[in-house]
């Protein structure tokens, strides 16, 4: 497909005033990181009842108790993932999350029986996939952010949100790079999912990411670390495959739901959800990956 320049103008431009919110949030401090991640949260969350209440009427339909309870109960779970520095006083927001956790619960289902009488598990399990899918993800993102090094062996050193920003990082250049060379020599369509994506602008995203990712890293680090050039690679390249699959699989509930964007929040880029799918799915496996073999 032909680059088409006032589409990549927007996006650019929407990409530049989306950059520098994501860094004021994540580099001011870490009541400004928690404030951006919630927004983006429940953000999410509205877009994602709406497709799937698009896809299932039946859901569009669900309380208010439901619609507002899991959100609050998603949000519980990225405050349980936060950690000391998170204090109002001597109240910890990690116990908030715990315990506002454990009481909504019990709480949504008595709610649902009370004013339905009944539970339907066709809408729970959609619930329970959105906390999975948005709330789990973010909070594993929560915890990202407050890690430090080093790791590793010592080798790598991680200081705070760190990881997060070779996340979003990672997933930025492989969209961008992928979004152009898949307009310049992309000609082999990747699914049916979503028709416009390519293998080579695929590919290519992915590559780039990685190479661009390592080079950034070589000029981060103090001294030349081969160890940490790779890790930084290994990242980006978890966060470019599981982003594409996070990004069809945005993409599948949108075509369910017939709809182009989940939202209009940001011009040329959607929805909260157009905007964050790769987040969404890249920030277990690269939790998991520091989890299993840095930490």
């Amino acid at each position: 497909m032909a680059l088409n320049v006032v589409t990549f103008r927007t996006r650019a431009l929407t990409a530049l005033v989306f950059a520098a919110i994501m860094l004021a949030g994540l580099l001011w401090n870490q009541w400004s990181f928690l404030i951006l991640f919630s927004v983006i949260h429940f953000g999410c969350w509205l877009e994602y009842q709406r497709l799937v209440g698009l896809i299932d009427p039946e859901y569009a339909k669900i309380t208010r108790f439901h619609k507002y309870g899991v959100m609050l109960a998603g949000w519980c779970i990225m405050l349980y993932f936060t950690n000391d520095l998170y204090r109002i006083g001597n109240i910890s927001l990690r116990n908030v999350g715990y315990w506002g956790g454990l009481i909504l619960l019990f709480v949504l289902p008595a709610l649902e029986v009370l004013f339905t009488r009944q539970i339907k598990p066709k809408l729970l399990a959609h619930s329970i996939f959105g906390l999975i899918y948005i709330s789990l993800s973010l909070g594993l993102l929560t915890d990202l952010g407050s890690i430090k090094g080093p790791f590793y062996g010592g080798s790598l050193n991680f200081f705070d949100r760190l990881p997060v920003l070779i996340i979003i990082g990672g997933i930025w250049i492989n969209d961008t790079m992928a979004y152009i060379v898949g307009s310049l020599i992309g000609k082999t369509q990747l699914t049916s999912i979503s028709p416009k994506k390519t293998w080579e602008g695929t590919i290519g995203g992915i590559l780039l990411s990685i190479i661009v990712m390592g080079v950034i890293s070589y000029f981060v680090s103090s001294e030349l670390d081969w160890e940490t050039i790779i890790q930084w690679m290994i990242i980006a390249a978890i966060v470019s495959i599981a982003g594409t699959f996070g990004d069809l699989l945005e993409s599948k509930l949108k075509r369910l739901a017939n709809v182009k964007d989940s939202g209009r929040i940001m011009p040329g880029h959607g929805g909260f959800l157009d905007r964050f799918d790769s987040l969404l799915l890249a920030t277990p496996f690269v939790w998991l990956y520091i989890e299993k073999f840095l930490r």
